[in-house]
């Protein structure tokens, strides 16, 4: 037998996410993280219409299980949407394993209750990482501040803690997720911070065309990411209709790229403030087509809403603009403090499209300050980028999957 022969091979890593499995930048970076180590990967995610039921990505096997998204949708058709997945998930995820006989299982929330498809592979003795990509009760008061009240919230959080208790390590975007998690009463010895960065050969400035700032004439904001209310994009729209107002001189676009139950009001707000050709929605890009979008602009935006869900969140947003080397216009927030300086970015008032309007026309109007800025910043974003964290994800991973099987 030959020497490759007899050297063993890992077992697999089985992921479940409730979403599109191309469009979650997380969830890819790790599959392929883990592949490029040598571990292969299956992944059961949502089916988009028209695609087929299994495929491959990058070295990753995909199993699309017949289940759609409806966003925007209330919550009773979530509730069903989670209940479908839940149910197609376990069941699928228990067939596999009789083959593919999984070294660990990953669930990637939210509904944390998406921890429990994996209940049977847990108590047959596979290990299981969560990795909570919001905290979901903080999103669910931003995002249906409505049915917000003790009992919902009470629910959730009891979810949570079930979700975590089932787990052997439980994974969160940042420190202050991290905090909050140990405030629950998760133990410590289960958390750990895997940060969000992108991929750095995915957001390559040197791999576009390079847009002098302005070379048109023309200011081109742009926003790349999901367009729903959470993210303040109608205050992105009176910002630009401020500066349209203020500044007639100024030419300014703003482009949106990414889709969402916001679309329709955006458009309905750009049409009130008489910017609509002024803004162009181009719809859901491709994750690799990302960095070109920005790379076309000379304005990188990462707006958001203030509330206790973005009080502990940090949009990626940031870290994609500023590794293409654009002066990035971020919200004021502490989790987007914590990891960038002051004079790094072009900070605003978040809720406030006056205070937007003054970031952008700074940016416009002082071109020394603008190249320092994007140049501190490019150098912070390099450093926080997933290259540096994907040794410590793959470390969790061999530390929970340590079985092997020969050839």
């Amino acid at each position: 037998m030959s020497d490759r022969a007899r050297r063993p091979r890992c077992r697999p890593v089985a992921m479940l996410v409730h979403s599109y499995y191309e469009e979650d930048p997380r969830v890819r970076r790790q599959a392929e993280t883990l592949v490029t180590a040598g571990r292969p990967v299956d992944v059961f995610s949502l089916r988009r219409p028209g695609d087929a039921p299994q495929g491959t990505l990058e070295g990753v096997r995909i199993a699309r299980l017949d289940v759609q998204r409806h966003q925007g949708s209330p919550i009773a058709t979530y509730l069903a949407e989670y209940s479908a997945f839940l149910a197609r998930a376990g069941f699928a995820l228990a067939r596999a394993h009789r083959r593919r006989r999984y070294a660990l299982v990953q669930v990637h929330t939210p509904p944390d209750l998406l921890a429990f498809a994996a209940l049977p592979l847990r108590l047959a003795g596979v290990p299981l990482l969560l990795d909570l990509h919001e905290a979901t009760s903080e999103f669910f008061r931003s995002r249906w501040p409505g049915a917000s009240n003790p009992l919902t919230i009470g629910a959730l959080t009891v979810v949570e803690r079930l979700s975590a208790a089932i787990a052997d390590r439980v994974l969160s975007v940042n420190q202050a997720r991290h905090e909050r998690l140990l405030a629950l009463g998760i133990p410590a010895r289960k958390l750990r911070v895997v940060r969000n960065g992108p991929v750095l050969a995915r957001f390559d400035p040197g791999a576009h065309p390079r847009r002098a700032f302005m070379a048109d004439g023309t200011l081109r904001l742009a926003y790349a990411g999901a367009l729903t209310p959470l993210y303040g994009l109608a205050d992105v729209v009176d910002a630009v209709a401020i500066l349209a107002e203020r500044r007639p001189d100024l030419a300014v676009e703003l482009h949106l790229y990414g889709r969402g139950d916001a679309e329709d009001e955006l458009r309905r707000r750009a049409a009130e403030r008489a910017v609509t050709e002024r803004v162009v929605l181009h719809g859901r890009v491709p994750l690799d087509a990302v960095a070109a979008s920005l790379a076309g602009c000379d304005i990188a935006l990462s707006p958001i809403r203030r509330n206790r869900f973005s009080e502990i969140s940090l949009s990626t947003k940031v870290f994609e603009g500023a590794i293409m080397e654009k002066p990035v216009v971020a919200a004021d927030l502490p989790a987007a403090r914590a990891e960038f300086e002051a004079d790094m970015l072009a900070w605003y008032a978040p809720d406030d499209p006056e205070d937007l309007a003054r970031a952008i026309l700074r940016v416009v109007d002082d071109p020394a300050w603008r190249g320092a800025v994007a140049g501190r910043a490019a150098a912070r974003a390099r450093d926080l980028a997933w290259d540096g964290e994907a040794p410590r994800y793959v470390a969790i991973v061999e530390e929970l999957a340590r079985d092997r099987v020969s050839s």
